[in-house]
């Protein structure tokens, strides 16, 4: 009996030859297509697809115009400077002038980020007015600024006066007369004891710096030191304001 061809397959068990696979017609392919769309493409995140149905493309919400080709090398002025407003409004709330100063520095023109800041007041994503009693009750419950640094901050970030001053309107003298008394008392009882003269000084130019005017500040600091001591108490009521106008000078930069 002739020998087998070493190497050659018998037809049987492991050393079968695998089945031949019947070639695919294109009515069939395209069949299979139909049934099993793509999960992902590479402009997934600028269109969307369902089975059967050609893409379709997600535009902006804010926009006005007609949607730009993501394949172009031209980008809509315009969308660009909604993508930067919003890049600005994510870190946090902004005023319209800041939002305007950061479009100029980044090249957008006047004319078209007018329009966007427009539209942006339209549906509320930028309020002058809400952010003014929002950085008022911030700044004045957090750091104890007087109205006076208050209206400062509010008028460098752009904010029209008539906005600045409704914003105010919580922060009467009352309420500013018990925040300087309340800032004294706790820095007095942070301070190590000294000279009263010192002490003195220093608590008045605190307050100077946070806002508070003079006549407000010396108060406050003269009945702060009155509770504390005789010596103190002694001093305090030998101080005269108008002859220290070196510790009451306003400052233009109140502490933040």
């Amino acid at each position: 009996m002739p020998g087998r061809r070493r190497g050659a397959r018998t037809g049987r068990g492991w050393d079968a030859a695998p089945p031949r696979s019947r070639p695919t017609k294109p009515r069939e392919r395209a069949a299979e297509d139909h049934d099993n769309p793509p999960l992902w493409t590479p402009d997934e995140d600028a269109y969307t697809r369902a089975p059967g149905r050609p893409a379709e493309r997600v535009t902006d919400p804010l926009s006005t115009g007609p949607a730009a080709d993501p394949r172009s090398t031209e980008k809509d002025p315009a969308q660009v400077a909604r993508d930067i407003c919003l890049q600005q409004l994510a870190v946090r709330p902004r005023t319209r002038a800041e939002l305007a100063t950061v479009l100029r520095k980044r090249g957008i023109a006047d004319s078209v980020a007018a329009e966007v800041l427009d539209r942006y007041d339209e549906v509320g994503l930028i309020d002058d007015a809400a952010f003014a009693r929002a950085w008022v009750t911030s700044r004045h419950h957090g750091k104890g600024l007087a109205r006076r640094a208050l209206a400062g901050e509010l008028r460098r970030r752009g904010v029209d006066g008539e906005v600045v001053g409704a914003a105010l309107e919580e922060v009467d003298g009352d309420t500013e007369a018990a925040t300087a008394r309340a800032l004294v008392e706790r820095k007095l009882r942070a301070m190590p004891a000294g000279p009263p003269d010192a002490m003195f000084r220093r608590l008045v130019g605190m307050l100077a710096r946070k806002g508070y005017p003079p006549g407000l500040a010396v108060g406050a600091v003269k009945d702060a030191l009155a509770a504390r001591d005789d010596e103190a108490g002694a001093f305090a009521g030998l101080v005269d304001p108008d002859a220290m106008p070196d510790l009451l000078g306003e400052s233009d930069d109140p502490i933040r």
